[in-house]
């Protein structure tokens, strides 16, 4: 007779220890679930506060100070030597009428669509502080970003994408969350002057596991970090990486098809002008096309705020080669971005903003020279889409284009009315900092500048 050999005896304790990392991994996989999904409010799509007009924001930033009189804001030459006023040829377009310069010919023909701030001024006519004032509302002091603000009051529509994309950027505070949290940061993407069909997010992309082990390594670590945190409830540094972890294992299911642009008809591609460069002037190219068929891209998948930026408006010298090569580098870009953000109902609620951190002088040709300044007294932005009034015009500049004198709007109003225009109260989008609230537009507040919705 064969007999069966014995079972070695289990006693309950020991049934219990033996089998106490599966009751442990059970426990764990749902406190990771629990915890990715608490993860991902802080980006959740927010209620707008206010009725909004736009649901995202594409913010094309000219950096180093676009020439106003000789793009968007006419100044008919008098004979003055001192202020030649503008010195290439405007003609009126669209329905509306809009002065625009010969050397903005697409742009020209979405002339209905734009609304001149011609009354633009700043604090400073420094590139470095004007430019963080652009950006945060301050001149000097680290503080959150426009986009960072924005991500803060709404969050994004895409969980599997940040809130917040900033390409082609040089300068980090254009694109810092600073005291609010990490995770309100905007995501760079590729650097200043970079051929953008090489730009990635970095660490995004990666076959070397499957997606199934991808997140039971994240799920491990993420325990752990949690377990640090547990003595540490207060830091929202930590909070945010924690929650940037989460994040970045979504993008990996999104991001890299939206950067790869290879599915684009033909045609779409020679539209936005992707990968042509300017053919003559000594700025340095950038792929500015790319740039803003990903902000189509971004701004159709849900992302919050997208900030493209073209470097080198920075012209002193030979301002006439320079501004033509600049303005031949984005013309055709922003009238494609435009138009087929029309074509797919998308420019009726995103708010495309256009413009630096100042302007420029008339030229002063008396010595011979083709010099320009800065000008931080006067100087133009536009508006598209998102709620504002098109082929308008608000406010002016003197007849030397000089200083702004009618429709004055300062950069602090610049920011109230996008806050306003995205459904948040301007000077009530707050955060408490170092024991009082801070908020972007500043202890002055901005002024909404209602004049100009539609």
């Amino acid at each position: 007779m064969n007999v069966r050999p014995m079972s070695p005896k289990i006693s309950r304790r020991h049934l219990l220890h033996s089998t106490s990392c599966g009751f442990g991994f059970l426990a764990l996989s749902a406190l990771c679930q629990e915890r990715a999904l608490g993860a991902a409010s802080a980006l959740t799509d927010k209620v707008a506060k206010i009725p909004a007009r736009a649901k995202r924001v594409i913010f094309l930033c000219m950096s180093g100070g676009p020439a106003q009189l000789d793009t968007f804001d006419y100044k008919p030459q008098t004979g003055n030597k001192k202020h030649p006023g503008s010195v290439f040829p405007f003609s009126r377009h669209g329905e509306s009428g809009l002065w625009i310069s010969e050397l903005m010919p697409e742009t020209a023909k979405q002339a209905d669509k734009l609304c001149l701030l011609n009354g633009m001024h700043a604090d400073t006519g420094n590139h470095a502080q004007s430019f963080h004032q652009l950006h945060t509302g301050d001149r000097l002091r680290s503080r959150p970003s426009l986009g960072a603000w924005i991500n803060y009051g709404l969050g994004t529509a895409n969980q599997n994408l940040p809130g917040f994309v900033s390409l082609n950027t040089a300068k980090p505070q254009s694109y810092s969350s600073a005291f609010l949290p990490s995770v309100y940061q905007g995501s760079p993407i590729g650097v200043n002057g970079e051929d953008m069909s090489q730009a990635t997010l970095p660490n995004i992309t990666g076959d070397h596991l499957p997606v199934r082990l991808k997140r039971r390594q994240l799920d491990l670590i993420q325990a752990m970090n949690r377990e640090h945190q547990s003595s540490r409830l207060d830091d929202d540094a930590l909070e945010a990486v924690i929650e940037s972890m989460e994040l970045g294992f979504r993008m990996q299911t999104d991001a890299p098809g939206l950067l790869d642009t290879s599915n684009e008809p033909a045609s779409v591609l020679e539209r936005y002008r992707v990968g042509h460069s300017v053919s003559e002037g000594t700025c340095k190219p950038s792929d500015f096309g790319r740039q803003c068929l990903l902000a189509r891209r971004f701004a159709e998948a849900g992302v919050r705020f997208i900030e493209v930026n073209h470097g080198s408006w920075d012209q002193h010298k030979n301002h006439r080669r320079d501004l033509k090569a600049n303005c031949e580098s984005t013309d055709a870009p922003v009238a494609a971005l435009l138009e087929d953000l029309e074509q797919r109902g998308l420019l009726e609620d995103t708010l495309v903003v256009w413009g630096g951190e100042f302007g420029r002088p008339g030229l002063t040709p008396e010595d011979g020279k083709d010099e320009t300044g800065h000008n931080a007294n006067g100087f133009t932005f536009w508006l598209a889409g998102g709620g504002v009034k098109g082929g308008h015009v608000h406010g002016s500049t003197d007849e030397t284009g000089a200083r702004a004198v009618e429709g004055k709007v300062h950069f602090r109003d610049l920011h109230a009315t996008i806050l306003h225009l995205m459904g948040l109260p301007a000077n009530d989008l707050t955060y408490h900092y170092e024991g009082r609230n801070h908020r972007l537009t500043g202890p002055e507040g901005g002024k909404v500048v209602t004049e100009i919705f539609a």
